[in-house]
């Protein structure tokens, strides 16, 4: 059974950073590909970033280019989101999807965590 265990969320000021984790288990995550979406209260789920884990390659919506980054960490099966310079448009709740896009898609994502709620506000 796939499990995805997001954390790291919380509340930040415009500009400053988060690392959000998530936990995979039930699959080979160092041959998947991996995704963060977001939902912004009101509308639905927006790809931000993938990582095709084996051939490590990234890629991000144009919205965060420059500012997330994605990562893994196979001996441990976990996903990372670096954000920095983060804005208040960024507010959403984040997910970690088993799955991948290589540009902005409208596809749903059902393998996905609980997701982590990340508030930019000052």
């Amino acid at each position: 059974e796939v499990q995805l265990v997001e954390s790291g969320g919380g509340l930040v000021q415009p500009g400053g950073s988060l690392r959000l984790s998530c936990a995979a288990s039930g699959f080979t995550f160092s041959t998947s590909a991996m995704s963060w979406v977001r939902q912004a209260p009101g509308k639905g789920l927006e790809w931000v970033s993938s990582i095709y884990n084996y051939m490590r390659n990234t890629y991000y919506a144009d919205s965060v280019k420059g500012r997330f980054t994605i990562s893994t960490d196979n001996a441990k099966n976990t996903l990372y989101l670096q954000m920095n310079s983060l804005k208040s448009e960024d507010t959403a709740v984040y997910f970690c999807a088993k799955g991948g896009s290589t540009e902005a898609t409208m596809r749903d994502w059902p393998l996905r965590g609980q997701g982590t709620q990340v508030t930019v506000s000052s």
